[in-house]
């Protein structure tokens, strides 16, 4: 059975900032000099602005010795949640295929 979420699931751009920028102390242009990214592309991601992609995820990975998945996993939770949450009318229109 699927899990429920009632919040909104965290943005990996703010773990990110929060559990790995911040407790080490690095500023954004350092950051990003080090993950060899732009400033502009790291800041937009802390800030929750662009969604992960699998290339910051692997540089992430390899920075801070953690897994490329769980960053992944974070980011794919927080799509699921959002596209659950508005209403798209075109879904409507999608029937199952074992009715055709």
């Amino acid at each position: 059975m699927a899990r429920v979420r009632n919040r909104k699931p965290t943005h990996p751009g703010e773990v990110f900032k929060l559990d790995v920028m911040d407790e080490l102390g690095l500023s954004v242009t350092k950051v990003a000099d080090l993950l060899g990214v732009s400033r502009k592309h790291l800041s937009a991601f802390i800030n929750g602005k662009v969604p992960l992609s699998t290339d910051l995820a692997q540089r992430i990975a390899i920075a801070t010795d953690t897994s490329m998945e769980s960053w992944l996993q974070m980011q794919l939770e927080l799509d699921i949640w959002e596209a659950t949450q508005k209403p798209r009318p075109e879904m409507k229109k999608v029937r199952h295929l074992a009715a055709a």
